[in-house]
């Protein structure tokens, strides 16, 4: 397994089996909480693994005992001008909007706190995997301002507005046996189990296509909110990326030899 920081907050692990990258949040004395700097090292670890061609999977995880992450730096935001904010603001959106669009399958390992921004960070994702500990929540109208990590729009795609637009307003935190209830989580499993369940569960869709994958996930981002004639068409323009790939000459190759397929990845 190989190693690379980004700032002193954020580090990328490369997992030598498997084409799985762990993308690690790693400021423990603040619980995670996202501040500038974190900010800019998630964005920047983000965009390097999105040229990695060699990653086909990624899990997003945290090195504190009791927490996911908390949210915003609510103490650095405090000393903030508005001016300071409004400068604040493409730096954070791009964090988020960095691990919304990595190329590849993304999942989320929760446990503990996962509040506010960082709740968004794991919605962000494409599965949520949470232990007995997680508390989730998206508290941001209870300190004047309103989720604006993606949680607005990410929340109701995933259990629909009507809920959505409670958890929202009543700021309330939701632990894991509700999360996974109502959909806010996607795998409830048992506690210190989650990085690894969710190492597991990257691990087996990485052994996949890295352009079926690749494209599978455009097309299921791409048409979210589409009617149907219009998603059918995204989906059909995603399929034809693939149908004349290496990795779909090698596919059927591998199932017809009964082999595992050694995938190009082109």
């Amino acid at each position: 397994m190989s190693e690379e920081r980004f700032g002193e907050f954020v580090l990328v692990r490369r997992h030598e089996q498997g084409h799985v990258a762990e993308l690690v949040l790693d400021r423990p004395k603040a619980m995670n909480a996202v501040s500038t700097e974190m900010a800019r090292s998630i964005a920047g670890a983000c965009a390097a693994l999105g040229e990695d061609r060699d990653v086909r999977a990624v899990v997003l995880t945290s090195t504190h005992e009791r927490a996911f992450c908390v949210g915003a730096d609510l103490k650095e935001r405090n000393s903030f001008s508005d001016a300071d904010l409004l400068r604040q603001r493409p730096v954070t959106r791009g964090a988020y909007t960095g691990v919304l669009e990595l190329p590849v399958p993304t999942v989320a390992a929760v446990h503990g706190f996962a509040l506010g921004g960082g709740f968004e960070l794991a919605l962000a994702c494409d599965v949520i995997v949470a232990d007995r500990t997680a508390v989730v929540g998206l508290p941001e109208v209870s300190v004047g301002v309103i989720p604006g990590g993606g949680g607005t729009q990410l929340l109701p795609r995933r259990i629909g507005a009507a809920r959505a637009a409670e958890l929202i307003f009543s700021a309330r935190r939701v632990e894991a046996v509700e999360a996974g209830g109502l959909g806010l989580v996607d795998h409830l499993v048992e506690e210190g189990r989650d990085r690894e369940e969710a190492l597991a569960l990257a691990a087996r869709i990485a052994g996949n296509s890295p352009v079926g994958l690749r494209a599978a996930k455009r097309a299921l981002r791409l048409g979210q909110g589409l009617d149907l004639r219009a998603g059918l068409e995204v989906e059909d323009a995603a399929w034809r990326a693939t149908a004349f790939s290496g990795d779909r000459a090698e596919g059927v190759a591998a199932f017809n030899e009964r082999r595992k397929p050694q995938w190009p990845g082109e």
